[in-house]
């Protein structure tokens, strides 16, 4: 009992990590612009199928693979951001024309996808030794989130992300370049996302041009239940999700997958809706 118990806490420190590692593309762009990218689920994906396009052409060598994929979906963010939000930034119905946006941006990317490659499934190669799969995935999650807040707390630009973040008009007449910044955000999480897409493709061994609708839900469940905008609360709240659903399907019943998730998000908009890390903030009207 004890060592089947073990098994799933990791299994959930590993899902968690990588929920962990797509949050915070959606912690960041709400931290900075106050809007969901609703599309960064399918930047995950692209991440994993272009992790998979790198180990057909050039070989099943993980760094190879986790370094075009993150290069690649770094640019495609700046991209999304260039075409779905920066035309929109400064209309008066800024927030719901960008959340519309990203939802089309959401559709035409994984229907690029299905057009380009099929429906259905593609496995995936053997990037990581079976025996060490989850230590080296959990390990490389925690690289990669130290390095951002690494990034966030000691570098000019993290200070210029955060003095955006606060307010982008002083940081303006600071000489931050505001689009810049943006820019920068939206390349950083797809950075990210596309490392958790080589990851979760290493680790389930198949992906589908969908697996970004479901995956990217449940992160963005996690950046809410860590508090939506905090780099700390992403981390914890993704986490918590995996260890709850990993948890939940090896004593409760698989069919609740999915559903423990949406009930998490349920349960701490009731409770606490500004998240775990969360602030309560007063906006005026």
């Amino acid at each position: 009992m004890l060592s089947t118990l073990f098994q799933q806490i990791i299994n959930g420190i590993t899902v968690g990590s990588i929920y962990s590692l797509v949050a915070l593309g959606y912690t960041m762009v709400y931290g900075i612009i106050k809007l969901i990218n609703f599309a960064h689920g399918d930047i995950f994906m692209l991440g994993a199928f272009i992790g998979l396009i790198v180990s057909i052409k050039m070989g099943a060598n993980f760094i190879l693979v986790i370094f075009f994929a993150m290069i690649l979906t770094s640019f495609i963010g700046i991209l999304v951001e260039k075409i779905a939000y920066n035309p929109l930034r400064n209309r008066n119905s800024a927030r719901i024309s960008a959340l519309i946006s990203a939802i089309g941006v959401s559709i035409f990317i994984s229907n690029l996808v299905v057009l380009i490659n099929g429906p259905q499934n593609e496995s995936y190669p053997a990037l990581l030794p079976n025996n060490i799969l989850q230590p080296l995935i959990i390990v490389i999650s925690i690289g990669l989130m130290y390095g951002l807040y690494y990034i966030v707390h000691n570098t000019k630009i993290g200070i210029a992300m955060r003095a955006v973040s606060h307010n982008v008009n002083t940081a303006r007449l600071m000489g931050i370049n505001p689009d810049l910044v943006i820019s920068f955000t939206f390349a950083i999480g797809s950075l990210l996302a596309g490392a958790a897409g080589v990851l979760v493709g290493t680790y389930y061994r198949a992906v589908d041009p969908f697996m970004g609708m479901m995956f990217g839900l449940k992160a963005f469940v996690a950046a809410v239940l860590g508090g939506i905008g905090s780099i700390p609360g992403a981390m914890v709240g993704g986490l918590i999700l995996g260890l709850t659903e990993v948890l939940g399907v090896a004593f409760v019943s698989s069919s609740f997958r999915d559903a423990i998730a949406f009930g998490i998000l349920i349960l701490i908009l009731i409770i606490k809706p500004a998240g775990l890390f969360g602030k309560k903030t007063k906006e005026k009207v």
